[in-house]
């Protein structure tokens, strides 16, 4: 459904960068949809607080329509735009600690679950987990539901890896410094990353340091390059489109979809997953001697 007549029919759509391509996805989908509903995208890159508040008073200029968020910037942005842009309503596109957000994403928490089973089910004893900042929201109920579904199988979480960013150089030199320092016997055997840029620096730390090291990884997003067949990622995967929908649908006073099923994803098995043992299995990609 169209805005109504007199609107701008401008949405703003607000990003911190775009290195990660699950971010590029997301905004392709949803400029996609945004011209079928016959508006336009006003792309706000923000880099600092300071920036954000020169875009937003641009963007008041531009009578906007409303803002989605791509990605949780800091604290007191939502306060920002209500001050600078009182009468436009806004809406998040990933988690976020503000309890006056509307928030239109994934269950994480669900999908941690559901991905320490499954490293579970593999045998491992030994788990980690790596983030790229040292806090974010979707950081947190990701890695809440992974220790969780963990501790019901009386294990623990051995090790929390901090990246320092989502670029998968600092996973590649962080997961490198851990492996360097670390005994082989109380080295972790199995890893879940934040997402997929985290998990492919870490499984090329793994294959350059050699020395018989294996560390099942498991990623999230499952952007496309985690299907090839030089990393063959196991990760979760969410349906952007079906959230942008729901978004979309908030935010222009389409209607909610109180059943929550845009908040579903599943994982998409692959072998980076996949235990020592089963090398076997893991040739039938190619990968073998990568893992």
């Amino acid at each position: 459904m169209p805005l109504k007549q007199g609107n701008s029919q401008i949405i703003g759509v607000v990003s911190d960068h775009f290195t990660n391509p699950y971010t590029v996805k997301m905004l392709n989908e949803l400029t996609r949809q945004l011209n079928a509903r016959g508006c336009n995208t006003l792309l706000l890159n923000v880099d600092s607080r300071e920036s954000f508040t020169s875009l937003l008073q641009k963007a008041g200029r531009l009578q906007v329509d409303g803002l989605v968020f791509l990605a949780t910037l800091f604290s007191e942005e939502l306060n920002i735009a209500a001050e600078l842009l009182p009468s436009v309503p806004t809406l998040y596109l990933c988690s976020t600690d503000n309890a006056d957000a509307q928030v239109v994403c994934a269950n994480d928490y669900a999908a941690g679950v559901e991905i320490g089973h499954l490293l579970l089910a593999q045998g491992f004893q030994r788990f980690g987990y790596m983030k790229g900042q040292d806090i974010t929201a979707p950081d947190r109920q990701r890695m809440a539901g992974y220790t969780a579904s963990l501790a019901a199988a009386n294990k623990s979480l051995d090790k929390l890896l901090v990246a320092g960013s989502d670029h998968r150089e600092q996973a590649y030199q962080a997961m490198m410094a851990y492996l360097k320092q670390a005994r082989a016997s109380e080295r972790i055997n199995a890893l879940f990353c934040e997402n997929d840029q985290l998990a492919f620096g870490a499984l090329q730390a793994v294959r350059d340091f050699g020395q018989g090291a294996h560390i099942a990884v498991v990623g999230f997003d499952d952007v496309d390059e985690a299907r090839s067949s030089t990393w063959h990622l196991t990760s979760w995967t969410q349906r952007c489109d079906v959230q942008i929908t729901e978004a979309l649908n908030r935010l222009l006073n389409c209607g909610t979809d109180h059943s929550g099923a845009w908040q579903q994803g599943e994982l998409q098995i692959r072998h980076s997953h996949l235990g020592k043992e089963v090398q076997g299995e893991m040739s039938k990609c190619g990968c073998a001697s990568r893992h």
